[in-house]
């Protein structure tokens, strides 16, 4: 069984004991979280699609850490200009336990 859910603007595909990594989320680590826009759900062939979410469907997730991405560069160049520059930034994350699915 696994479900498609919308955390912070994004989808994800969910299963019960997968570790996801979405964008940082308020909350202590150890705390619980549940997300109730389902927008699929998937039980052995049988598919229910929402219009846009699943009806009595929601996904609840354990705060496993707070952590950073890996460094993105942003590297901008002009030609025969001798312009060149290098800027990057790390992503904040969240990773959350999926402990249950109620469909």
């Amino acid at each position: 069984m696994y479900v498609i859910v919308e955390i912070a603007g994004q989808q994800f595909k969910a299963e019960k004991g997968r570790k996801l990594y979405v964008h940082r989320l308020q909350g202590e680590v150890d705390s619980s979280v549940s997300f109730d826009k389902v927008l699929l759900v998937d039980n052995d062939g049988q598919v229910k699609v929402g219009a846009p979410a699943v009806e009595g469907a929601s996904v609840k997730c354990k705060i496993v850490k707070h952590l950073k991405d890996d460094k993105v560069l942003v590297f901008k160049k002009k030609r025969r200009t001798g312009y060149q520059k290098c800027n990057g930034h790390r992503q904040y994350l969240t990773q959350v336990l999926v402990e249950d699915i109620v469909a």
